[in-house]
């Protein structure tokens, strides 16, 4: 892909009277963007290291096999940037072992390395606003490469004092702030029914700060409802007639509970 496939800034956002530091994010290329690069999908896990990986470099390695041949998308390169969300530093040996799988050289690999905890662990991860949603298609079997523009908001998170705290306080910032819109090649009466399922709101978990669900579940991730895992609010409109359909809603009592505990 060439040029820009995705664009972010940080507005100022307002949500129940509330004015918050957030991010912006827009693209007309959503499957490729989000899906193809933003989604944490690949598991760097040689022997002895762990960390979730996204970024372009997804694209060129294609390890996820299932997903990449959804969304019909490769790439060629020579040089690749990959992001780690942790706090532990990838050596020469991981280094190797994620450029040998993207068949580059271990040279021409760049890592991105953040703790979720930090400013800049948290925009990453919420600037994915977007990609959450098209996550949750592609959860309820919607061809997400129909989706053809998607912008979204959040509100960035307040650092936290623990990676813990910090993965409820930006998981929180989609759940609870996040607003995305959708333009999808689909009919009205499918779009009038995927509305319905998308936002976080569909979930029977959603309602209180992500921090109390995961205590609830005895700190086991895989158990909590995976249609949680989704924007606040979205709207879905129809390429074809211009319809719009909405859904969801913002909690501002939730958002305060978590980012200012």
């Amino acid at each position: 892909m060439h040029g820009r496939p995705g664009h972010i800034e940080l507005p100022s956002l307002t949500i129940g009277g509330d004015s918050w530091p957030g991010v912006n994010v827009w693209t007309d290329h959503p499957a490729q963007s989000c899906m193809a690069s933003q989604y944490a999908g690949w598991a760097i896990n040689p022997e002895g290291f762990f960390a979730m990986g996204s970024g372009p470099l997804r694209a060129k390695a294609r390890v996820e096999t299932e997903l990449f041949s959804r969304l019909g998308y490769a790439e060629a390169a020579t040089r690749g940037v990959l992001v780690l969300e942790g706090r532990t530093l990838p050596t020469d040996a991981v280094a190797a072992w994620v450029a040998a799988r993207a068949g580059i050289a271990p040279e021409a690999l760049t890592f991105a390395v953040a703790p979720t905890a930090s400013l800049a662990g948290g925009v990453q991860i919420v600037a994915r606003v977007l990609e959450t949603g098209l996550h949750k298609m592609e959860t309820l079997g919607f061809e997400v490469t129909r989706v053809v523009s998607a912008m979204g908001t959040a509100p960035l998170p307040t650092p936290a004092k623990s990676d813990t705290r910090g993965i409820g306080r930006t998981n929180d910032c989609i759940l609870y702030g996040g607003q995305a819109r959708y333009v999808v090649r689909a009919d009205d009466a499918e779009l009038a029914e995927l509305a319905t399922r998308l936002p976080a709101s569909a979930s029977a978990d959603y309602g209180t700060p992500f921090s109390d669900i995961f205590k609830r579940y005895d700190n086991d991730f895989y158990k909590i409802d995976p249609m949680l895992f989704s924007p606040a609010e979205v709207w879905l409109t129809s390429a074809t007639s211009g319809r719009t359909f909405h859904a969801g809603r913002l909690d501002p009592d939730v958002l305060r509970a978590s980012l200012f505990d």
